[in-house]
């Protein structure tokens, strides 16, 4: 219960106060949102599997974010920043739909 109360405060706040984004910023924070979605949708299976752990979740979390905003740093650095921009967003989509489905077989028993 306390997560959904922290998101709908955080929701709220992001609503009421409407945070600008640095420009330098920017063009990491899709791939963050992606990376953070990729380790929301396995905590959410592990949850339904029965093998959720806090201390997981919170460092794949992090590690998604960080990791996927390091690959698109490099890529800028490297002057092929779309590419793995690209990438990154097909590998996490990828995890994202496999864990979607797993937790639609896990709902309705399909």
């Amino acid at each position: 219960m306390i997560p959904i109360i922290g998101l709908v405060i955080g929701v709220a706040a992001g609503l009421l106060l409407e945070p600008t984004v640095p420009v330098y910023l920017q063009p990491y924070l899709p791939i963050a949102v992606v990376a953070a979605l990729d380790a929301l949708f396995g905590g959410l299976r592990a949850l339904l599997d029965g093998i959720f752990d806090d201390r997981v979740f919170l460092v794949s979390f992090l590690s998604n974010v960080i990791v996927a905003g390091l690959i698109v740093f490099l890529g800028d650095q490297l002057g092929v920043g779309n590419q793995l921009s690209t990438g990154v967003v097909v590998v996490l989509g990828i995890r994202i739909f496999s864990n979607a489905a797993a937790i639609r077989r896990h709902i309705f028993k399909a």
